[in-house]
């Protein structure tokens, strides 16, 4: 799987990922003398990222922060490249002073610790030879302020118990829209007008990464049908939604879909 991604500084490496789902800081955060991580509150705690291409999702803390970054990999105890979401100056800095090759605008949620990764910060790629994407096509229905939220049921093929919206597996060179089309019928029979559509997330499930392509349609009336996957549904709001236990990332692909781009 190839990953396009902002080359903000050049380099070419491979090596292995550390990944951090939370945002970095180096100021207090890294250790420049040994590499390890010791910020408390991160869940890379105890962790070293000597030789490592390090993945999170942007950089915070003072200013400070670029030269503990500088200064780990001045002692050989540094990240081999950086990869992630966004970023802001502290990061940049950093790597420009560090020489090492950084790329963001990539979704970090591809990425695992310990992946085989390859980085390449011209041409803005990061390889990873060893995950497969799969395309998923997600749904995500509006009545006013409410929204559909389906409770998968126990014979579900994936997350079973768990609030989703409604999703499909593409197959092949198919229009997610269609596919997401598709979905809205058979596991609710309502009638539906798709208005938005975001951009991806990424879901990772051991090899394989699952690529969410988020849909918002309308839908003004009628009652789901439920089809075996689905065993409960519910028109709620944002806020409501808050506290259920919902399927890897819904909250992201949800407001991917509601700042999307308007469907003719």
């Amino acid at each position: 799987m190839i990953l396009q991604g902002r080359g903000l500084t050049e380099g070419k490496v491979r090596g292995r990922a550390l990944v951090s789902r939370r945002p970095l800081s180096f100021l207090g955060g890294l250790d420049p003398a040994t590499g390890r991580v010791i910020d408390e509150t991160s869940d890379l705690t105890g962790r070293s990222v000597a030789g490592e291409v390090l993945s999170f999702r942007q950089g915070k803390g003072s200013t400070v922060g670029s030269y503990v970054l500088y200064a780990a990999c001045r002692r050989g105890n540094g990240p081999k490249a950086v990869v992630c979401d966004h970023a802001e100056t502290i990061v940049a800095v950093g790597a420009v002073l560090a020489g090492i090759p950084l790329i963001d605008r990539v979704d970090t949620f591809a990425l695992e610790s310990g992946d085989a990764i390859s980085v390449d910060g011209v041409a803005g790629t990061v390889e990873l030879p060893d995950v497969r994407e799969e395309a998923v096509a997600s749904a995500f229905l509006r009545r006013g302020s409410r929204y559909l939220v389906l409770r998968r049921g126990e014979e579900a093929p994936t997350h079973p118990g768990l609030w989703s919206g409604v999703s499909g597996m593409v197959e092949g060179s198919e229009d997610p829209a269609h596919r997401a089309s598709v979905e809205v019928t058979e596991e609710t029979g309502l009638e539906a007008t798709v208005i938005m559509r975001g951009e991806p997330v990424y879901v990772r499930l051991g090899p394989r990464a699952f690529r969410i392509v988020p849909f918002l349609f309308d839908c003004p009336r009628g009652e789901p049908r439920l089809n075996y996957e689905n065993a409960e549904a519910k028109w709620l709001t944002l806020s409501e939604m808050a506290p259920l236990r919902k399927v890897p990332r819904l909250n992201d692909a949800l407001e991917s879909a509601l700042r999307g781009t308007r469907r003719p």
